[in-house]
């Protein structure tokens, strides 16, 4: 069993939709990214289904995934997206993506980032301290421009998930203390070149409750009110991103439910006029992706038991980096089960930190494709030239068709740009 619906097992084949991924790795050669076109749709569905007649703003989280095919589905959809980089925002503005709809976050903005967002006429920078807010001015000012912006709070609200992936704590380095907000946005008020229209919290990913959303908002409530009591209207309210996806067997908190309870305590306060801004990446991209993979070796040891495949951490580094759990399938998984082996699934960095996955029960041979699951989010885009590695390639299924969104680099492009001295 899979864990995604777009991903799914026909006449004892691993399919993307309705290509088998033999076809996609013998074609396109592996490691291979292939992601799902209907998989994206659906996802984004669920957070419009969410959203019914209100007033809610959906801001795709392109960390997660940043490329333009994605992002242009997105865009096509209706989202706006979340920043947080220059770079993130040309490749917005590269598809089309309407500068309205962008929401500038991240704690170090340089000069040159905040000047091509004044530009484009984003939504809203997320300032995220109070140096930041003072350069933010100074820019605007010398750009004869207005930045729009919003104080991403720390609430100090436990999202209980892995530390790497947790905002909201007093320790991590995102946000301004809720308890110096108000002063802050005293001091914003009183910045030329500045207009105060929101309020910014996010807590952390892969957050599968609601406890931690509603306390962050409790939370929240009592600042907006303290900021009106102080003559200082908000326009918008966002919490930020991180519901959780699934990766084995994990219990889900769907959009709906999310959003139904933020509605009602802001209707029970009086603050239903908000505009609400989501900053959702993993659950829109996470199960629309896997990652296929060749076994290249099987080596059997005393100790362990190592399936060694061509794709490495540099192809994909959440194992390594946060001991990340991803189903892994055989492609055309073999019917005598009484033959599986423990496999650790590593790669050929050189780093005993290399690996994909451990202690996976499999019956494999030499030149079998494995398929890593739920690779759509925090995949490629944290995917590195390591080892003088080139990056996979990119494939978006839609339907019976295969399109190549991104090619695998050569060789010769790793160094391309690169001069030796005489």
């Amino acid at each position: 069993m899979t864990v995604s619906p777009h991903f799914e097992f026909r006449d004892g084949v691993l399919h993307a939709e309705d290509l088998p991924l033999t076809n996609l790795a013998e074609q396109f050669g592996t490691p291979l990214y292939v992601y799902s076109r209907q998989a994206l749709h659906d996802a984004w569905e669920a957070y419009r289904t969410a959203a019914r007649d209100r007033d809610v703003l959906v801001c795709f989280g392109m960390k997660a995934n940043s490329n333009l095919a994605v992002l242009n589905e997105f865009r096509k959809l209706g989202s706006g997206f979340d920043i947080v980089s220059g770079g993130e925002l040309a490749r917005v503005l590269a598809i089309g993506g309407d500068a309205s709809k962008i929401v500038f976050s991240g704690v170090g903005k340089q000069v040159w980032e905040m000047q091509a967002a004044l530009k484009a006429g984003v939504k809203c920078f997320n300032v995220e301290s109070e140096a930041e807010l003072v350069r933010l001015s100074e820019v605007a000012q010398q750009s004869g421009a207005v930045a729009r912006i919003s104080l991403r709070v720390n609430p100090d609200v436990d999202a209980q998930t892995h530390p790497y992936i947790s905002t909201g704590l007093k320790e991590n380095k995102f946000g301004i203390a809720i308890e110096t907000a108000v002063a802050v946005y005293q001091h914003a008020a009183a910045l030329p070149n500045i207009e105060i229209v929101g309020v910014d919290c996010h807590i952390g990913s892969q957050i599968t409750e609601i406890s931690p959303y509603l306390d962050a908002l409790d939370k929240l409530i009592v600042l907006i009110k303290s900021l009106a009591d102080k003559g200082i209207e908000l326009k918008h309210l966002d919490l930020g991103g991180g519901i959780g996806i699934r990766y084995t067997d994990e219990t889900l908190l769907s959009p709906t439910v999310l959003l139904d309870k933020v509605f009602q305590s802001l209707e029970t306060h009086g603050l239903s006029h908000l505009q609400l801004v989501l900053e959702p990446g993993r659950s829109l991209v996470g199960n629309s992706g896997v990652l296929l993979t060749t076994v290249e070796y099987l080596k059997h040891s005393e100790a362990k038991n190592f399936a060694i495949v061509d794709a490495a951490m540099n192809d994909l580094l959440r194992p390594t980096l946060y001991d990340a759990w991803h189903s892994v399938e055989a492609v055309v998984p073999r019917e005598n089960t009484a033959n599986d082996t423990v496999y650790d699934i590593v790669g050929p960095i050189c780093e005993s930190g290399d690996w994909l996955a451990r202690d996976r029960s499999l019956h494999l041979e030499q030149g079998d494709v494995l398929a890593i699951m739920s690779a759509g989010a925090y995949a490629f885009t944290m995917a590195s030239q390591y080892n003088t590695r080139p990056r996979a390639a990119e494939i978006m299924v839609d339907g019976l068709n295969a399109h190549v969104v991104r090619p695998r680099e050569t060789l010769e492009s790793l160094f391309a740009m690169e001069t030796p001295l005489d």
